[in-house]
């Protein structure tokens, strides 16, 4: 009789892992990652506070350090600003005379000594007559001030708004004010204080100059060494939009430059032929002042119109109207002519880059806001705005 093995069910076959099994196997995205590592960073800083604290301290304290030596090397930066500027105004005459068969030694030798000669030829025919009615302006000022309190005008107003005790102070302030010749000397931007003091005026100037002819000599090779530090395919685009730049500076400096000395030159021979008073002083301080873009000779009109008054109402009536027109014509007919190489920007940022110009570095600080803005604007133009129209899909 053959016994029979009893029947073994069969073992079922393995199965996989659970599906979170195999989950928890996965590696971590790079993202999660990333933010767990950012998270750990900031977790060690602040277990050691005291590390932490002290270096917060000292990156503090170094900023500072800059800042203070920033500052007490502003008359330096302000000189090496000034030259490097007047180089690239001077440029386009270096470059047209080079396009006309000179070579760029003689050319940089030409137009350098040129601009020494009308500069000194400037402050020595102005500067001088200029310092002199400083202080007899600051002499007339009472007369001037007692001059209109006791004019028809002034009483009857005055008696209609019964507020004589108030234009008693505003007049007393006015003439303390401008009583200071040390005010009157710092209209034009600083550029004429008396703190300098004559040596300092004249050592300046001659440091400028020397660092202008140097940049001017070697404004070719400082290109190409900033080209060198871009990587090798961006070079010829750099160094496209490096001349476009020195152009543009180049080209809105010398512009302000002549439209400043044609608006002082006219200034001084119509007060000349009115007999206004003070006519070298206020048109010295009208070639500083009309270098601010767009305000410059709106300021410059109110100031002179403002101390003929003082003098005679007639004259300073003529000499308003007259000059007005003047501003006009300078604005649409000079201005389109001399500013074609300039960078056209919107008057919005001109103004509040002279603003911070202004409040930075003086009068050399609201004329180099203009075309640092412009290149800034080119930048931006030329570089950043097609990088990101060639970013159709979102990163990654």
């Amino acid at each position: 009789m053959s016994e029979t093995e009893p029947s073994v069910p069969a073992t079922p076959p393995a199965t996989p892992p659970a599906a979170t099994a195999v989950s928890e196997l996965e590696p971590t995205p790079p993202v999660a990652r990333r933010d767990t590592r950012r998270r750990s960073r900031f977790a060690v800083d602040l277990g050691h506070p005291f590390m932490w604290g002290f270096t917060a301290t000292a990156g503090a304290l170094v900023a500072i350090s800059l800042g203070g030596s920033l500052s007490a090397l502003s008359t330096v930066l302000v000189s090496i600003g000034a030259a490097l500027f007047i180089a690239m105004a001077l440029e386009p005459v270096v470059l047209w005379l080079g396009n006309h068969r000179m070579s760029r030694g003689l050319a940089i030798a030409v137009v350098f000594a040129g601009f020494a000669l009308i500069l000194g030829g400037v402050i020595a025919l102005i500067a001088p007559a200029a310092v002199g009615q400083v202080t007899q302006l600051a002499a007339a000022v009472p007369g001037y001030l007692s001059n209109v309190q006791n004019t028809d005008w002034f009483k009857a107003l005055t008696a209609a708004t019964g507020q004589s005790d108030l234009y008693e102070a505003l007049f007393a302030r006015a003439q303390a004010w401008l009583s200071n010749p040390e005010n009157l000397l710092a209209i034009g931007g600083g550029a004429l204080a008396v703190s300098t003091g004559l040596v300092d005026f004249v050592s300046t100037s001659l440091i400028v100059l020397v660092l202008t002819l140097y940049f001017l000599a070697s404004l070719d090779p400082m290109k190409r060494a900033l080209q060198q530090l871009a990587p090798a395919h961006a070079r010829p685009r750099l160094g496209t939009m490096t001349d476009r730049i020195v152009e543009s500076v180049g080209g809105y400096v010398s512009g302000m430059a002549i439209l400043a000395a044609a608006n002082a030159a006219f200034t001084f021979v119509l007060m000349t032929i009115l007999g206004a008073p003070f006519a070298a002083l206020l048109s010295f301080l009208a070639l500083f002042i009309t270098f601010i873009p767009m305000i410059g000779p709106v300021l410059s009109w109110i100031l002179i119109t403002t101390v003929t008054l003082f003098a005679s109402p007639v004259t300073a009536l003529i000499f308003a109207v007259v000059m007005f027109a003047y501003m006009q014509i300078e604005a649409y007919v000079l201005t389109p002519r001399v500013m074609t190489k300039a960078v056209d920007i919107p008057g919005s940022l001109v103004l509040i880059g002279a603003m911070v110009g202004a409040t930075l570095l003086g009068l050399l600080g609201a004329l180099v806001a203009v075309p640092v803005t412009a290149s800034l604007l080119m930048i931006i133009k030329e570089i950043y705005i097609p990088r990101q129209d060639a970013k159709v899909r979102p990163e990654s």
